[in-house]
């Protein structure tokens, strides 16, 4: 360990829930909004910090496409645990929008919202199309937007005269935190002193540069005085390891069916993927969910300090693409019981 890292334990750190409210196969997006309300309930007695969904369009696995009223459902079913986006794709929107949508957030539930923002469509480009209308965003102008946006809830950070107000929106304090899979938004969220998080739990070979790569670009402003990542990894945990591997198959085929373009619900676990891949699509997938965590308390609380070790994450954010909706619960219990002091 280099002599920059401290040794960090499980129970120093926050642990958190992202949900991508799973419609999985022979379900309905109704039932995954129960579920989502249900494993919000439980994260928060389990003590999680906080709850995000993500916005993904054109999916029919994911059910939080309209990201803030699902925030707002979640939100009005809990009572303590923080609940925001991870994230809401700012280029899909217009930033008076958002604010006024957080804005609203937060007005409702004081001292509670998290905005999440990242520059990817969430989708694919036909349907990126349909959202923008123009088709000229492609996600360039993200830090424009960003001070577009950050300048509806503080007018002082305007660069001119604001003719425009976020009612509800302007004078409220959201923490704005700024999403990534790769070294853009890290470097930006540095130097605008802004908190990172960024996304292992899809893009993991780039996690420790761009942890170290957003620490650098550091600058303190009014909303930290130091730097603050949180990291997102995939984590299925089970009684045994044999059925932590076998509920991390419908991680694997969700994965799979997405680099063959043949997008369904989230399906049901299998005994071995060996049937269903190739030996090229299993190295790829072993690839882009390295750093994915499966197993029993044991392994997955070894996994998890190294992890945190590699990382020395602020904060993680698990997630668990769970077909069953009681192993999904048992799987975040068994986390939760891990990271207590």
């Amino acid at each position: 360990m280099s002599a920059n890292k401290t040794n960090k334990r499980l129970s120093d750190i926050p642990f958190s829930v992202l949900d991508l409210s799973p419609i999985v196969a022979g379900g309905s997006p109704a039932e995954s909004f129960r579920n989502t309300l249900v494993l919000a309930q439980h994260a928060e007695k389990w003590g999680y910090n906080r709850y995000w969904l993500a916005e993904h369009h054109n999916m029919p696995f994911i059910a939080s496409s309209a990201t803030s009223v699902v925030i707002s459902h979640v939100a009005a079913g809990t009572s303590t645990i923080r609940v925001g986006s991870g994230g809401i794709m700012l280029p899909n929107h217009s930033p008076l929008v958002i604010a006024e949508q957080f804005g609203t957030l937060e007005t409702l539930f004081p001292g509670r919202i998290d905005l999440g923002l990242g520059r990817a469509p969430g989708t694919d480009q036909r349907t990126a199309r349909a959202l923008r209308r123009d088709g000229r965003n492609d996600g360039q102008d993200f830090p424009e937007q960003l001070d577009e946006l950050r300048a509806y809830f503080d007018p002082s950070l305007a660069s001119g005269t604001m003719h425009v107000k976020a009612i509800p929106g302007e004078g409220l304090t959201i923490p704005i935190w700024l999403l990534g899979s790769s070294g853009f938004s890290a470097q930006l969220a540095g130097q605008l002193g802004l908190p990172f998080a960024y996304a292992s739990h899809f893009s993991p070979g780039n996690t420790v540069p761009a942890m170290e790569l957003y620490r650098r670009s550091f600058k303190p402003s009014k909303v930290l005085e130091k730097p603050y990542a949180m990291v997102g990894v995939n984590v299925i945990a089970a009684d045994t390891d044999e059925e932590a591997n076998r509920l991390g198959t419908t991680l694997q085929q969700q994965f799979l069916n997405l680099i063959r373009g043949n997008e369904v619900q989230l399906q049901p676990p299998v005994d071995s993927m060996d049937s269903l891949w190739s030996e090229y699509e299993k190295q790829a997938l072993e690839q882009q969910l390295g750093s994915s965590i499966f197993g029993s308390p044991g392994t997955v609380k070894e996994k998890l300090q190294s992890f945190l070790n590699d990382t020395q994450a602020d904060e993680i954010m698990v997630i668990a693409q769970v077909f069953d909706h009681e192993a999904r619960l048992r799987s975040y219990e068994i986390v939760a019981d891990i990271i207590k002091p």
